[in-house]
């Protein structure tokens, strides 16, 4: 299975390289597309390195104007489409999601249209380092959005995903309003609307030991107010 990994990336130049580099060693055939928003770091001429050292393996787009975290996927989903592939992953650039776990991802795609890596399932865990306030409200706000939206998944909120190519394609994303992390949960939500089959990989969610966190309490907080937004948009489709 040919796999792009679409990887947005914002002051992410200590962690990318090891990123690419574990990513690259992985028995698939992938490639890397690092999407970047004019990191103030240099994460951008950090990528053009790691391309021009990997040529035809990692792939680089540098966006400027409005930026954010769903525009940076969206971005990356349009180029991968050009591209020959069978399927398109999510993964953050600050070593939180292992990539050691896709190739468990990708052999669940043979059963599923989408693969979450997630968290909430049997055999999934999160870093020990976690502050208490964060891991609660992470376990509650995906039992929020379960609640809410009427879904089983375990894990809603994961950034780690895999899809296959033509579902991905079949998703409207036009349709998606949210914007920050609250968009993860629309597509899961929009994806079960469209009847694709998801299924969940357990992983371990490894906290940044490099650089800044730029996830907070406000952000979540402000996300759970979002789901409503979510369900009454989109309760007639």
């Amino acid at each position: 299975m040919r796999v792009i990994a679409v990887v947005p990336t914002y002051n992410e130049a200590e962690n990318l390289p090891l990123l690419v580099a574990a990513l690259l060693a992985l028995p698939l055939d992938l490639r890397v597309l690092v999407v970047d928003d004019a990191s103030p770091d240099g994460t951008g001429a950090v990528a053009d390195g790691l391309s021009a050292k990997n040529p035809g393996r990692v792939e680089v787009i540098h966006r400027t104007g409005a930026r954010g975290l769903r525009g940076a996927y969206f971005e990356g989903f349009r180029r991968a489409f050009t591209q020959e592939c069978d399927a398109i992953a999510q993964m953050d650039a600050d070593l939180s999601h292992d990539p050691e776990r896709l190739p468990a991802m990708v052999e669940a795609l043979s059963n599923a249209d989408v693969v979450l890596g997630s968290r909430y399932v049997a055999g999934g865990s999160v870093d020990h380092r976690w502050p208490i306030w964060r891991k609660g409200l992470s376990a509650w706000g995906n039992f929020y959005a379960r609640s809410i939206l009427g879904l089983r998944m375990r894990d809603m909120t994961t950034g780690y995903r895999l899809w296959r190519r033509e579902a991905l394609l079949k998703m409207p994303l036009e349709q998606i309003l949210s914007n920050g992390y609250i968009f993860l949960v629309e597509m899961v939500f929009l994806a079960k609307q469209q009847g694709l089959r998801i299924a969940e990989v357990p992983i371990h969610f490894n906290d940044r030991r490099l650089g800044q966190s730029k996830m907070s309490l406000k952000i979540q907080l402000e996300a759970a107010g979002r789901i409503w937004q979510v369900r009454f948009a989109h309760r007639d489709k």
